[in-house]
This record gives structure tokens, sequence and C-alpha cells, in this order.
């Protein structure tokens, strides 16, 4: 999972013609760091998408302007369009992630 770090460049990585994967966390947040024990394998099976995190502590810009309340949220993009949004209440689980992608990414 590549890391975003600036605005600028999130804007160019949410405006490819392909569809995007990004995941908001932040350092202090305890559901992300055990969401990141077991985002790998699903990360995996997902492959042929590109994946990205960015933290909304250092980039606030990109998550106000998407909707980011709660954290980690995983968001997908396509040509700068956000298309789907699993917000932080239903992304405690490898399933709820992976049921979000079956039915976003098809």
């Amino acid at each position: 999972m590549r890391t975003i770090s600036q605005y600028l460049e999130f804007q160019e990585i949410i405006n490819q013609d392909e569809i995007v994967i990004v995941k908001f966390f932040a350092d202090w947040c305890p559901d992300c760091t055990r969401m990141d024990m077991w985002i790998d394998p699903i990360v995996d099976e997902y492959n042929e998408y590109t994946w990205y995190k960015i933290n909304r502590d250092q980039v606030p810009e990109a998550a106000t302007e998407n909707d980011v309340m709660g954290i980690p949220s995983i968001l997908l993009f396509k040509n700068g369009e956000k298309l789907a949004h699993l917000h932080s209440a239903n992304a405690k689980t490898p399933e709820s992630v992976k049921a979000f992608l079956k039915e976003n990414i098809q």
C-alpha cells in the first residue's frame, strides 16, 4: 500500500482512469492499527487495483472534501469521482471490507 502525503498527490491519484482504493487512517487510531493486522491478504486478493493510504491528520483537505468523519475508512475513486465509501463503523472486520469491495468493484 503506497502512502499519499500531500493533497496535490492525492488529487493526481484519484483522477486516474482506473479504480484506486484509498484507506484513510491516523497514527493514534486503535481501529486503524487493528485493520493493519488483517488487511494485507485483502490487498493481495485485490492486487489488480492500486491501494493507497493517507493519514487524515496530515492531509485534512482530502478527508474533509470526501466526508471522512471516522477512521479507518476505505474509499474507491475513478476519474476524480468517489465511487464508494466504507465508513469506519462498517470497516471493523476483514469480512466487511471484502463484502464492500465485492459489491463495489466488479
